[in-house]
């Protein structure tokens, strides 16, 4: 049978044994808000590079009359609205 022996270990030793840890010095990218903003920051300026490369004119149906504007004009519009509905939907579950 396969498995984990403690020979010699009562208990009560493991559990003194498991839990006598020396406190770890945390890191400052430990911290979540931290590890949020910088996934926020990397995924920001890859979006933003993606959008101002995009340049060229593009026709746009807006429900019923056609817009033709910018690419990048569009996708900075897709981005704002994207951000802005993250940001509703963590506001809601916050509460």
């Amino acid at each position: 049978m396969l498995g984990v022996s403690h020979i010699g270990v009562r208990g009560d030793d493991m559990a003194r044994v498991t839990h006598e840890r020396e406190p770890q010095a945390r890191s400052f990218f430990h911290h979540p808000l931290v590890r949020r903003a910088v996934g926020f920051l990397i995924i920001t300026v890859i979006a933003l590079i993606f959008i101002f490369q995009n340049t060229t004119e593009t026709s746009i149906q807006l429900l019923v009359p056609v817009v033709t504007m910018p690419l990048w004009g569009a996708l900075l519009i897709a981005w704002i609205l994207g951000l802005l509905a993250s940001l509703l939907t963590i506001r809601r579950r916050e509460r």
